[in-house]
């Protein structure tokens, strides 16, 4: 019933925030033109991430490989908007951002250009800004770092119950870029996950400011484990914090990419956003002449959320049966990741999320929580009011060790 009621509450908003959209003219397959801006380049494995995903897209439909376009290494600032014209200069209809930042520099290109489609992956402005031609989108990632959590708790397990442990409880490391909701989103939920399986976790946060450092996330892995961690994640780009664990002989669990090849002795399983079915859906929409959701979240039963590739070398054994059991409880719903229902798994200085909690208006527009419950039926309602993940509680059993907001 609460997997129907959130469909449901999804499909209204988004045909809430698409139907006054204005019409568009159906193209023609091969004269479809994709202009991919990336924050950086096949280094990141972020944005790699989307370079497969876009490849994937256009091969599962059969354009050829000159109708989607690659801008590497386009910082947050007014460069992204300049090559967002040079890509409708070089004919691209569909203009894709793949960074939060590049949201702030783009009205005027996207007002400019009402016949071409604009997304910003990950971004948070669109539902406010008004423009027919401009989208957001998302995964329910949340709930594939709370799987690849419980790959983290009951590895601890195991070390604990070896004697191993640095310290006296279980102690999680995580190098995270900035402190937005979406990485305290997914730094929470894979909290929760391994918490689910080993209840006395605790976890630190050490934050780089930036989204893609290698050495200032190899700096911050290397801190974490000096700090006593017995373990490290990340929601940050490169191979600084894999290396790091490697290097020191500590699990790790990544993110957008397997390391298992380069660090086989310590990499134990990893999530990523598979980006294919979406850049499916704005290929099919725009040769339909429809509209592209203003909000599009993806989810784990479409395939959008992936957990894979685990490392039977380190995992602890029973780790993939745990997996699967919590992924099909997620999917059907009996399962929610930001339970408040039982009794201690979410508080905040001892206090549990209520009813009337809201997320801290410094870290979301604002907009689309005033009047509107986001903690009922028993959990935290994440990426259901916008596609962007707007979970920013500080809740118990996490230290930061440093904050960096960023923009």
């Amino acid at each position: 019933m609460k997997k129907l009621v959130a469909l449901l509450l999804t499909l209204a908003l988004c045909m809430g925030l698409t139907s006054a959209l204005a019409d568009f003219a159906p193209i023609a397959k091969e004269d479809i033109k994709i202009g991919v801006i990336l924050l950086h380049d096949e280094n990141s494995t972020y944005d790699l991430n989307f370079m497969n995903g876009a490849r994937e897209a256009a091969a599962a439909l059969g354009l050829s490989d000159d109708q989607i376009v690659f801008y590497r290494n386009r910082p947050e600032s007014n460069e992204c908007a300049e090559t967002a014209l040079d890509a409708i200069d070089e004919h691209c209809n569909i203009v894709f951002f793949d960074s939060y930042g590049h949201q702030f520099y783009t009205d005027d290109v996207v007002a400019e250009n009402p016949e071409v489609r604009f997304v910003h992956a990950t971004g948070d402005l669109a539902h406010l800004k008004g423009f027919d031609n401009l989208s957001n989108a998302f995964a329910d990632i949340y709930q594939g770092r709370y799987l690849a959590g419980i790959a983290a708790g009951m590895k601890l397990n195991e070390i604990k119950a070896a004697g191993n442990l640095k310290g006296e409880v279980p102690l999680m490391g995580y190098v995270g870029a900035y402190t937005y909701a979406e990485v305290v989103s997914g730094y929470t939920s894979f909290y929760l996950g391994a918490k689910s399986v080993c209840p006395d976790v605790q976890m630190k946060v050490q934050f780089t400011g930036s989204w893609y450092d290698e050495k200032e996330e190899k700096a911050a892995a290397e801190a974490l484990i000096a700090a006593g961690c017995d373990l490290i994640s990340q929601h940050a780009d490169s191979m600084g914090a894999p290396t790091a664990c490697e290097n020191a002989g500590i699990p790790n669990v990544c993110y957008n990419v397997s390391t298992k090849e380069a660090c086989p002795n310590t990499y134990l399983v990893y999530s990523r956003i598979n980006w294919e079915p979406y850049f499916e859906y704005i290929i099919n929409q725009t040769i339909a002449g429809e509209a592209i959701a203003t909000d599009w979240v993806g989810t784990m039963e479409g395939g959008s959320v992936i957990v894979t590739d685990l490392n039977e070398a380190v995992a602890a054994e029973g780790t993939q049966a745990a997996i699967d059991a919590a992924q099909a409880a997620l999917i059907a719903g009996t399962l929610n990741v930001f339970d408040t229902d039982t009794e201690g798994f979410i508080t905040v200085n001892g206090q549990p999320l209520t009813n009337d909690w809201r997320p801290d208006p410094k870290y979301t527009d604002g907009a689309f929580v005033e009047g509107t419950q986001v903690v009922y039926d028993g959990c935290f309602h994440e990426s259901l009011y916008r596609s962007a993940p707007y979970f920013d509680a500080r809740i118990d059993g996490i230290k930061l060790l440093n904050d960096k907001k960023g923009f």
